[in-house]
């Protein structure tokens, strides 16, 4: 259960919710039956051990609200109270979603990161506004709203959510603590246009590493996340936190130190999103493995991490001077702790 009235969400927000996010995918046992607990609790140490001060636990990646829960439940362990834990409302339909973050909550989520299924298909700002407000009402947990492009929104307003939908949000659902804010992705209009206005209201995150340590010249952001930038160690942490205190131009000499890791990630994220709206979870799985985490099968239907994404990734951790795995690639799909 949450440690916040639900009334005062927005409050404890303002004072919990700093610092960074990454992301743990589950991993599973190597004939996909059942949750790999050592694997689990091994990668929810080693983020927690980098500096992050959350993670979304991922359920993008054919896991069940029960097993979700049981997931949650071995990072509460794990973590103890020294780490934040977001549950990812992205299940098949509003109805799991609130059966999921019901468990999730018993088992010790701090938050939620609001997705939207694939099969929901909005024609209106209302329909929008339908799910988000009977989803929040749902749950006593805080919420951070997730414009993006990859829930083809745009359909209804170029923005995916305008201003006034997002308003009219903030207004009913006094659980919407946050906003991760990428409309327009990849360009920074998002973050701009709702941290002009609504800064004052809720916690605004530039959740893009790259976008988030320049605009924190000109802008002051308590928090970014969740994005998987934990496969660059505990650069992103440590950069956040000197942007965050006033030494910002350390920041930016350790922000162009790793661009080559930067680039690489990019160029495997450019290949299958724009055609799909969906992330390569895989490729994560392996970003991640190649930082000490433990890799290991996903579930199907998942997508491959082509070998020429996998050697450029590799070589860019290496070019930006940040810890990679020396095993073999082949390593990587048994994992650190199989079972």
């Amino acid at each position: 259960m949450p440690s916040y009235a639900k009334k005062d969400a927005r409050a404890w927000a303002r004072e919990h919710l700093v610092g960074c996010s990454g992301v743990t995918i589950p991993s599973y046992s190597a004939d996909m039956r059942r949750l790999n607990e050592r694997g689990i609790r091994h990668d929810v140490e080693l983020i927690q051990k980098l500096g992050f001060t959350y993670t979304l636990l991922c359920s993008e990646v054919a896991i069940t609200p029960e097993e979700n829960a049981q997931f949650t439940a071995w990072a509460r362990d794990t973590a103890g109270q020294g780490m934040g834990l977001f549950f990812h409302a992205a299940f098949g339909t509003l109805a799991e979603n609130i059966e999921a973050v019901k468990l999730a909550e018993k088992a010790g989520a701090d938050l939620v990161l609001l997705s939207y299924p694939t099969q929901f298909w909005p024609t209106s700002e209302q329909e929008i506004y339908d799910y988000t407000r009977l989803f929040c009402d749902a749950t006593d947990l805080g919420v951070m709203l997730f414009p993006i492009p990859l829930w083809g929104f745009e359909r209804v307003h170029p923005a995916g959510m305008s201003v006034q939908l997002v308003r009219r949000l903030l207004k009913d659902c006094p659980n919407i603590v946050a906003i991760k804010s990428e409309q327009g992705f990849p360009m920074p209009g998002g973050i701009c246009e709702m941290y002009h206005h609504f800064r004052d209201e809720v916690v605004i995150s530039c959740p893009i590493e790259y976008d988030a340590i320049p605009l924190m010249s000109l802008m002051t952001l308590q928090f970014s996340g969740t994005s998987n930038t934990q496969w660059m160690g505990d650069y992103y942490p440590r950069a956040f936190d000197m942007a965050r205190s006033g030494q910002w131009e350390v920041a930016m000499e350790m922000y162009w130190r790793v661009n080559p890791a930067r680039q690489a990630g990019g160029a495997a994220a450019q290949a299958s999103v724009p055609g799909t709206n969906v992330l390569n979870r895989t490729v994560w799985k392996y970003q991640d493995w190649l930082a000490g985490f433990n890799g290991g099968p996903l579930r199907s239907p998942s997508p491959r991490a082509p070998d020429r994404f996998m050697k450029g990734m590799r070589q860019g951790l290496v070019a930006s001077g940040l810890p990679v795995t020396s095993d073999p690639d082949s390593a990587f799909i048994v994992g650190r702790h199989p079972c």
